[in-house]
């Protein structure tokens, strides 16, 4: 199966760094072995005859499917066909693996699809996106994204040299490639990813083009180092059910004079055209698409959570309990409107490509970054010190005191072992070190959430809504009516 094609073709030479340790069996490291399980189903899927139609697509004259992230949507029910293997990813694992390859590479068909466009930025551009979107969509090749700087001081800029040595730069250039050093963050999913999506993120001066770059680096490339934040997985399923099968491992990437080819240089050298390449409307609508269907799936699991808790301990019928469960759901059905409205108003590019309306996709990323953390508030408030009581394990049932467990933890609507397994389900949302990370998470993922709000007014054609008001005060003024 295609699942365990894509474990197998992990072991490359890659360098993997945990805990001051290199890791030598990624599969099997009980940091991975979880997210790794998850994610070989979700790679099944595509050779799956009940359910290859939904998540993928036959390209060109194969039979073979390739997933829907591939795919170039011209028409409506292209679109609609992305969408929908996009929400089938997200709801089998709840929304709660944000970086399982769709959005990167979403990002590598957006650019091919508006290679004939971007060429205009370097003539080699076209025909180097278009082998490499081939190559990743025929091998089912996993891509993430690292394009942040380390945080080292941000009140300096690349005049510091301190700065401008540790940010990711070209060191020389050969016959081969450009050689790179430096770091990039984060790069969720890096330990099992085969390419690196790596570009620029600051707005660069002219005078910093060797800070200006657009690269996907594969990431058994020599001198490339992956440093792992701590791991949140977890080995006990019964407990801790989100930790054991869905933590997505974040890192830092160590670019030690690291050689990219030039078919993988898109472009580099010039601040502006990377600029220009990363602010792609058709890219970053076909990428950012994808992040408010998955968390449709993510806020649609903490409100099933909710309810549950809700009614295992028969508090669903007070007043302010409804209240808070009816915002869960205004939730869900606020970022459901956007992403239909998004695909309804779609319009083709310069290239014929069906686009989602950024308006409504950046308008949910925006308003996400306060839902999710408002959403594990309600379900904190709704199941309260039920969190803390819950005992230190299921396996708790089968002890000395099973009798007294089962007496003692009964729920109003469920058994005793039905409701704290919930609630340690719960928690695991909540409390644990992979909740903490999730919040955080969808704080930040779209950027910093000032900034994505100021962007969207800046953006907007204020005139719209402007000139009306204009019109009105001259029309009364003509009137003869006072101005206040």
């Amino acid at each position: 199966m295609r699942g365990d094609t894509f474990v197998r073709s992990l072991d490359d030479g890659r360098k993997i760094w945990l805990e001051g340790t290199q890791i030598t069996n990624l599969p099997e490291h009980p940091a991975f072995k979880g997210t790794l399980d998850s994610i070989r189903q979700l790679f099944n899927m595509l050779d799956d005859s009940s359910v290859q139609q939904i998540v993928g697509y036959q390209a060109g004259q194969s039979d073979r499917y390739s997933h829907s992230s591939f795919l170039v949507p011209y028409t409506a029910e292209q679109l609609a066909q992305r969408s929908r293997s996009f929400a089938r990813w997200s709801q089998e694992t709840h929304g709660m693996m944000s970086r399982l390859s769709d959005y990167a590479r979403s990002i590598v068909t957006g650019w091919y699809a508006a290679r004939e466009e971007l060429g205009t930025l370097d003539p080699h551009f076209a025909n180097k996106i278009m082998r490499y979107y081939e190559e990743a969509r025929d091998q089912d090749r996993f891509l993430t994204t690292a394009i942040i700087d380390p945080q080292i001081d941000r009140s300096k800029n690349l005049d510091d040299a301190r700065i401008a040595d540790r940010f990711l730069h070209v060191v020389r250039e050969n016959s081969e490639g450009i050689v790179v050093s430096g770091a990039k963050m984060i790069a969720t999913g890096a330990p099992y990813t085969h390419d690196f999506i790596i570009s620029s993120f600051l707005k660069f001066d002219a005078s910093n083009r060797n800070h200006a770059h657009v690269l996907i680096v594969p990431a058994n490339s020599p001198g490339l180092h992956i440093v792992c934040r701590e791991t949140f997985a977890s080995t006990n399923e019964r407990n801790h059910p989100l930790s054991s099968k869905y933590d997505e491992m974040d890192a830092v990437l160590f670019f030690d004079e690291v050689l990219v080819p030039w078919e993988r240089v898109l472009l580099h050298g010039d601040a502006q055209k990377v600029l220009t390449l990363r602010g792609n409307r058709t890219a970053n609508a076909l990428a950012f698409h994808q992040n408010i269907v998955r968390y449709v799936a993510k806020l649609e699991f903490v409100t099933g959570v909710a309810f549950a808790v809700a009614e295992s301990i028969g508090a669903q019928g007070f007043l302010h309990v409804q209240e808070k469960l009816g915002e869960l759901l205004t939730q869900v059905e606020v970022i459901k409107a956007l992403v239909i409205a998004s695909e309804a108003q779609a319009k083709p590019d310069a290239s014929g490509v069906l686009v989602p309306e950024l308006s409504y996709i950046d308008t949910a990323r925006n308003i996400g970054t306060k839902f999710y953390p408002r959403a594990l508030e309600i379900l904190q408030q709704v199941g309260g010190g039920g969190f803390v009581q819950a005992p230190s394990g299921v396996e708790d049932f089968y002890g000395p005191l099973s009798e007294l467990m089962h007496k003692y933890f009964e729920g109003a609507s469920v058994s005793a072992e039905k409701k704290v397994q919930l609630f340690k389900l719960a928690w695991d949302l909540i409390g644990s070190p992979l909740g903490a990370r999730h919040e955080l998470y969808e704080r930040f993922y779209a950027g910093d959430p000032v900034r994505g709000y100021a962007n969207q007014y800046t953006a907007f054609e204020k005139e719209r809504l402007t000139d009306p008001i204009w019109d009105l005060l001259k029309r009364t003024s003509k009137e003869g009516k006072t101005l206040v």
